[in-house]
């Protein structure tokens, strides 16, 4: 017999770590289900996720106990954008993942993974493991092409499609400008002291060349919000530029756009800063940290220095002035948002 009732859904991922780009992904996570299906969420900050879910059961992401009971009572095992099949974040939250999606199977449940990153994934047992549990989900769609290539090598028979990532699924903003120099930097093992130097030192030329001020924006509350001090407590800071600093922690995704918006330029090293500042048609150049970031930045047609291949800093410096107060194309953007849609495309199909 059909079913009378919708399925209920468990959505799994970071959520409510206080990282704007995963509450992103929850935003259109949520936006491409059915109204009617129940919802369970993962998370930690459950208040915050609850302002996103007011109708959805709430449970605690960092308990693993609580994530397989939840993984029980619902029909469908989501697994929500991001990289989650990774281990370079550590290997005790892959194993987490990969038991969620293990016990969801044995009971006969179906897992979709959802606008997923397929690694990094360092160890042998790792890629070992995840290329038993693949088979074992019910469809996938991934977000960029090397993801693609090496779930069809370990798991072809399972449906899967390709496309950009479902934030570009957000809608776009009109640009202002007339603003500050907007940074979204995050902490990171590729950057010495003298490769801080060259950026801070470009950053105080653009700075000073524009006469603007400097927003340091602290897209992961926890991870980037000490960034600023970090660096004067280390003397790496011109006192010029220092002047020039404020951090600012945004609060929403709204918050993110009025910071964006107003941007002469803004200079991304989070992926999901660099896609919703773009869907505001921000001036942008982009700093990679991983090849994530080179792929968006690649698509969206964006200046893009990878940190561990610096220039010079002046030349940095000049990259960054020709990119000022030039707008996005938006024939580009809106290209990018309909190759997105695929990623709702195949929630519709699968669940």
């Amino acid at each position: 017999m059909p079913r009378s009732e919708p399925a209920s859904l468990l959505l799994c991922g970071y959520y409510g770590e206080h990282n704007l780009g995963d509450d992103a992904l929850l935003q259109v996570l949520l936006q491409a289900l059915p109204v009617s299906s129940p919802l369970i969420i993962t998370a930690h900050d459950q208040v915050e996720v609850q302002g996103m879910a007011p109708h959805a059961r709430i449970v605690n992401r960092r308990s693993l106990r609580f994530s397989l009971m939840a993984v029980l009572q619902a029909d469908v095992l989501i697994l929500g954008g991001g990289s989650l099949l990774q281990d370079s974040t550590s290997f005790r939250s892959l194993i987490y993942y990969l038991l969620l999606i293990t016990l969801a199977r044995l009971r006969r449940r179906r897992v979709v993974l959802w606008g997923q990153g397929l690694g990094p994934l360092r160890r042998s047992t790792s890629r070992w493991l995840v290329r038993l549990a693949l088979p074992f989900c019910t469809a996938a769609s991934w977000r960029d092409q090397a993801s693609l290539r090496l779930a069809q090598s370990w798991a072809p028979n399972l449906p899967m499609c390709m496309a950009a990532d479902p934030v570009w699924q957000m809608p776009s903003q009109p640009w202002a400008g007339g603003g500050s120099i907007v940074l979204s930097w995050r902490p990171t093992d590729l950057l010495d002291a003298p490769r801080w130097k060259i950026l801070l030192r470009a950053l105080d030329s653009v700075a000073t060349s524009l006469d603007v001020s400097v927003c340091w924006m602290a897209f992961h509350q926890h991870q980037d919000g000490p960034l600023l001090n970090t660096l004067v407590d280390q003397k790496l800071l011109p006192k010029t530029l220092l002047a020039r600093s404020t951090t600012v922690t945004p609060r929403s995704l709204d918050h993110v756009f009025d910071l964006v918006r107003t941007a002469r330029l803004v200079l991304p090293m989070r992926l999901h800063a660099l896609i919703l500042a773009r869907l505001a048609g921000c001036p942008m150049a982009a700093l990679s940290y991983d090849p994530k970031v080179d792929a968006a930045a690649a698509m969206a047609q964006v200046p893009c220095v990878q940190l561990d291949h610096l220039p010079r800093f002046e030349d940095l410096a000049a990259q960054w002035m020709a990119q000022a107060d030039q707008k996005a194309d938006w024939g580009v953007i809106e290209r990018i948002q309909a190759d997105a849609s695929a990623h709702a495309e195949l929630l519709k199909r699968w669940i």
